[in-house]
């Protein structure tokens, strides 16, 4: 029997997103997580020939740059191991951008354009080759598409009071995401129970949401909020779908194993 899972976005972004997911355990968590650092391989300069570098940068510092430089790659175009050539030529006084890099295939261009590789004086070239390679975060961080990626446990929100009235007005700062079981004393007219806030919307401040109220606050042990970004090889819905399909081609891996 397949276990349904229920996913919803809080926040939604090309490169950053924010979303539950539930009923699952920690460890499936965690699973997630790991699998969208280390699992979805991108593509990243590996290799670099330099053609004429009269910079004041030495070879090996602009291939360290060059190698930071997030490429888009496209799922299911390539196999891991493959490599793209890219190529740069930029004489002073210009400033080589990421953006000046060109491709051997258009489906492999960088990610953002204005990152900055060198400053070049009147009479300083660059022109270089560089071979980019199919790669997944457990074999280089740079290979990492999901920079940023984090997660915590839902959350809810219980009035156990009144607040007394020489009580001391401290803030009770709460941070992520919880699931609106009191909506009758939000200060939000809007509230409804079961929407999910994010506590930034009323600035992390329980006593602004639930004004002069004793509060308890519980985790929902099932249900966790992913916090993700990317660097911009693609964007958060394919990182994350992407992931989960290495964690399904693991499993199916292992059961027939198993059953051999």
């Amino acid at each position: 029997m397949t276990e349904e899972y229920e996913v919803e976005f809080v926040d939604l972004g090309e490169r950053e997103a924010t979303f539950l997911v539930r009923p699952i355990t920690p460890a499936f968590a965690n699973g997630i997580r790991r699998a969208m650092i280390a699992d979805v391989p991108t593509f990243s300069i590996d290799t670099v020939r330099f053609i004429e570098n009269s910079s004041v940068m030495f070879d090996e510092q602009l291939g360290l740059r060059l190698g930071l430089v997030p490429l888009s790659t496209p799922p299911g175009e390539f196999e891991e191991g493959e490599e793209v050539t890219l190529s740069l030529d930029v004489e002073g006084p210009e400033t080589a951008y990421s953006g000046d890099l060109v491709a051997s295939d258009p489906m492999v261009e960088p990610a953002d354009d204005n990152i900055p590789i060198i400053d070049l004086k009147d009479g300083q070239r660059l022109e270089l080759e560089a071979d980019a390679v199919l790669d997944s975060g457990r074999e280089h961080a740079k290979h990492q598409g999901g920079v940023a990626v984090s997660y915590r446990h839902l959350q809810t929100v219980e009035v156990v009071g009144e607040r007394g009235e020489f009580a001391a007005d401290d803030p009770h700062v709460l941070r992520g995401v919880i699931e609106e079981q009191e909506a009758d004393a939000a200060a939000d007219a809007d509230a409804q129970n079961g929407d999910l806030v994010p506590t930034d919307a009323f600035d992390n401040d329980l006593t602004n949401r639930y004004p002069e109220k004793e509060l308890d606050v519980h985790d929902i042990e099932d249900a966790f909020v992913f916090n993700v970004e990317t660097d911009g090889s693609f964007d958060v819905e394919t990182l994350v779908l992407e992931a989960v399909g290495s964690l399904e081609t693991r499993a199916d891996e292992l059961k027939e194993a198993v059953q051999l």
